[in-house]
């Protein structure tokens, strides 16, 4: 029932906040928070967010040590197809991304590229950097955020889902190159299965699934009648109320 403490968190300038899915990214975090607070000396603190939560530990792809400090890597690359959508997913609902790029192939034929997003707070520091360096440097060739970098060259819209409200994934929003929608757990948690509290949230897999297809949609990329199904295939009931309402 915590969806706000990562807004809390980005308000405290030296508080370096993430929200990792898996233990290898856990490792990297604490491994350099260690390096800057005991041997470099930094004023900093860390918040970590951690899931009591079983599911299996993939081994670290080879390269993504930095992005993860970063605060996001590309984690998955889709199959080919020029219908395509990205998901950006953290903590442990960037496997409920998993399992939606997964439905959105196999099902509906389109390649979905998932990022694994260890820390949105972190994305919006380093893009909200870059801005003020390139005011106060108006002749000088502008820098380009880490954001920027990382899905200037992603085709399709973007998904963000994490187990918080929409304002952590939105902190990003101006700098993300193309349709964004956010989805998040706005509104009062309620004590049942995970499964159950994803769905009630909408931050599930089929959501994420719907959200995918609806961008695509509304960018004239597939017919409007796919979204429709979808939802009548997963059993999404338009007139369900809002959560942040209930």
């Amino acid at each position: 029932q915590d969806g706000h403490s990562l807004v809390l968190a980005s308000t405290v300038p030296n508080c370096v906040a993430y929200d990792p899915a898996f233990a290898y990214e856990m490792a990297v975090i604490i491994h350099d928070g260690l390096r800057r607070m005991y041997v470099e000396h930094e004023n900093v603190f860390y918040y970590i967010t951690c899931m009591n939560e079983n599911y299996v530990q993939p081994p670290m792809p080879a390269g993504v040590q930095q992005g993860i400090l970063n605060g996001m890597y590309l984690l998955q690359i889709g199959g080919r197809g020029k219908v395509r959508v990205n998901l950006l997913g953290s903590g442990t609902i960037l496997r409920e991304c998993l399992s939606a790029a997964e439905i959105l192939e196999k099902d509906f034929g389109i390649p979905a590229d998932v990022f694994s997003v260890t820390s949105f707070n972190e994305l919006r520091r380093e893009a909200l950097s870059v801005e003020r360096w390139n005011q106060r440097n108006p002749t000088a060739p502008p820098r380009r955020s880490y954001v920027s970098t990382c899905l200037g060259e992603h085709a399709g819209p973007f998904v963000a889902a994490t187990d918080y409200m929409k304002a952590v994934p939105d902190q990003i929003r101006q700098w993300v190159p193309g349709r964004y929608v956010t989805l998040g757990t706005d509104g009062f948690g309620r004590s049942d299965s995970r499964a159950q509290l994803r769905k009630h949230f909408e931050v599930d897999r089929h959501s994420i699934v719907v959200a995918a297809l609806k961008a695509l949609a509304d960018e004239g990329k597939i017919d409007m009648k796919t979204v429709t199904g979808a939802m009548q295939t997963f059993g999404i009931d338009p007139s369900k109320p809002d959560p942040v309402s209930v």
